[in-house]
């Protein structure tokens, strides 16, 4: 049927809605595609919806291929999140809730724990594997910064998938099905991505990756370099700087006083203790030590700690380089990242604030803290660092000599330039999370007591992997990737409508004209948009709204039909051409064929 704009649930908007950040977010509301229902939270309305199936539908066609689909609830019991500690473990971001009877209750952010136990009770054999299975669904995560419109919401529709094999070698070969159904779906839908190596977060598994949408507005940093490696910086593992020759002399502590910072640190070096080689301190000379509090998940079997465990965790690093606070939430998942406080210090009178030394860092040493150093930190290296005294440093400390550690961690922020795995230069991107895949191993399926017998009759615990592809969030990356300065441009597979057909002008025969192309359009297999709208409705408001809106091809019938002729524009161009009245329906057809 073709939809007529008189007749469509649709209002655009000349001005940008005051809360969205980003472009793309800014024409979808504008051009009524979705509406803000609450933070994070968006209603979709005609359009949005066009766009949204279009994209579901590409994601069914080539899952479709290697899986079997279902639908689970969004609205799920408590108990087998517990057994996985999930119901813990994602802290915050689970939304909780209780029947009227009193049953804790939670919406589904994640399914790995109800595909697990489908499948534990169907399966039995080995048999009955490899099985792959996925939906289509609705998720719900309380994100505590939901922002960029349907880029990052607290509601969304993700396509989850899970294999299921009995040894490892089913699920590498699980693995790269999925891998390549991705890249098949992500070349399909219009913008440019890269796969990235990234690190499994509290999901669990091992080999793992993201395909991220390449764009400046993402949340997420990666690296990649000229041999083809690429990585999300939370995935990348910086070498361990090689040990270096001790040249420093015995440490020796000196009096600066008013020295908190590593600013009016190296500047009171550079003017009360100057270097014996000439060259200034510089802030790379120095060695700070981040404190922060590590918040564990409550355990049940803690009764101590109901809250969950407090504890207190030392970083080391240069002092050009700061801490990576994604970075550092990784390698120290489950646990959630908080600062350390007044209060902490108090509990630790060994720490001496502006000050703190590798001197009382560690668990066998007077704060007990553990104490973990950036890998950039060399054996025999030498720094200038606290003397774990108000207003004194010591200078020439050097690792592995003065001071050792209890660990390194991989926390720093990384810098254009840093050395990577390959030990060549990584240079540094934006992208936005599309898509992610797992290798989860046995975690789920030992929780939950998946198992099958196999060949020789004896039980195994079944390998899983699991594959996800954020549904919603492509709407907004697509938008983000195709538009200008005037509205989207939406690529062909998932415009919501093959021609925008515009009647622009007055007249009777005018719009019969318009109505008749529109019909054998239709006729044709083409999805036609009518802007009919008459009245006080102009030209110039139909063109703009037309160029708002982003449907590929334009067929505008106005004041050229006196001379027989029509002109088609195309939005992802910006050309124009005019055509024969009795041409124009196979033009548009074969137009809209061609891509």
């Amino acid at each position: 049927m073709v939809m007529r704009m008189s007749n469509l649930f649709l209002r655009t908007l000349r001005e940008d809605p005051v809360d969205a950040e980003l472009p793309g977010h800014k024409l979808l509301v504008r051009a009524g595609y979705i509406r803000r229902a609450a933070p994070g939270i968006y209603s979709w309305m005609p359009l949005g919806m066009r766009v949204l199936r279009k994209i579901e539908g590409i994601v069914r066609e080539e899952m479709d291929q290697i899986s079997q689909e279902l639908s689970f609830p969004a609205l799920l019991p408590k108990e087998p999140y517990e057994a996985t500690n999930r119901w813990t473990e994602y802290g915050p971001n689970l939304f909780r809730l209780q029947d009227r009877k009193g049953a804790d209750m939670l919406l589904g952010p994640t399914h790995e724990e109800m595909f697990t136990l489908a499948v534990k009770d169907v399966c039995t054999s080995y048999k009955d594997l490899p099985l792959s299975l996925y939906q289509i669904q609705t998720k719900y995560r309380d994100e505590a910064r939901p922002r960029a419109g349907v880029l990052r919401g607290r509601e969304f529709i993700m396509k989850d998938s899970y294999s299921f094999d009995v040894d490892e070698a089913g699920l590498s070969k699980a693995y790269d099905a999925h891998r390549d159904a991705y890249i098949k779906i992500f070349d399909r839908l219009g913008f440019e991505y890269v796969i990235v190596q990234a690190d499994s977060g509290a999901m669990g598994g091992s080999a793992s990756e993201e395909f991220l949408a390449v764009n400046d507005g993402g949340e997420d940093t990666f690296v990649r370099d000229d041999q083809g490696y690429a990585a999300n910086v939370e995935a990348v593992d910086i070498p361990q700087a090689p040990p270096v020759e001790v040249t420093a002399g015995p440490a020796h502590v000196e009096d600066t006083p008013d020295t908190p910072t590593i600013e009016t640190l190296v500047a009171a070096l550079n003017r009360d203790h100057p270097r014996e080689d000439g060259r200034d301190w510089t802030a790379a000379d120095t060695l700070k030590n981040v404190l922060v509090m590590l918040k564990h998940p409550a355990d049940a079997g803690d009764p101590e700690h109901p809250q969950g465990r407090r504890e207190p965790l030392a970083i080391g690093l240069p002092g050009d380089r700061e801490v990576d606070p994604k970075r550092l939430e990784v390698k120290v998942a489950p646990a959630e990242v908080v600062a350390f406080e007044e209060k902490d210090f108090a509990a630790y009178p060994a720490l001496a604030k502006g000050y703190i030394g590798p001197g009382v860092l560690g668990e066998d040493k007077p704060s007990g803290i553990r104490y973990l150093l950036d890998p950039s930190v060399a054996e025999g290296s030498a720094w200038v660092t606290g003397a774990d005294e108000h207003g004194k440093h010591v200078i020439d400390l050097v690792h592995g000599r003065d001071f050792t550690a209890d660990g390194t961690i991989q926390a720093a922020v990384i810098r254009e330039g840093d050395l990577g795995p390959n030990g060549t230069g990584l240079t540094l991107a934006r992208g936005i999370e599309m898509g992610h895949i797992f290798q989860l191993g046995t975690k789920y399926a030992e929780a939950l007591g998946l198992q099958v017998l196999d060949a020789g009759g004896k039980l195994v615990t079944v390998h899983m992997g699991s594959y996800g592809v954020g549904v919603t969030r492509a709407v907004g990356v697509i938008a983000e990737d195709n538009l200008d300065e005037r509205g989207l441009i939406w690529p062909r597979e998932v415009a919501p409508f093959d021609v925008h057909v515009v009647a622009a002008g007055k007249g009777e025969e005018l719009f019969t004209t318009a109505a008749e192309l529109c019909a054998s359009l239709e006729a044709k297999g083409v999805e036609v948009l009518y802007d009919d709208r008459a009245g006080k409705v102009s030209p110039g408001v139909k063109f703009k709204d037309a160029e708002l809106l982003g449907v590929p091809t334009i067929l505008v019938v106005g004041k050229g039909l006196a001379d027989g002729v029509v002109e088609i524009k195309d939005r992802r161009s910006g050309t124009s051409r005019e055509v024969a009245l009795e041409s124009a329906v196979e033009e548009v057809a074969r137009e809209v064929r061609g891509g």
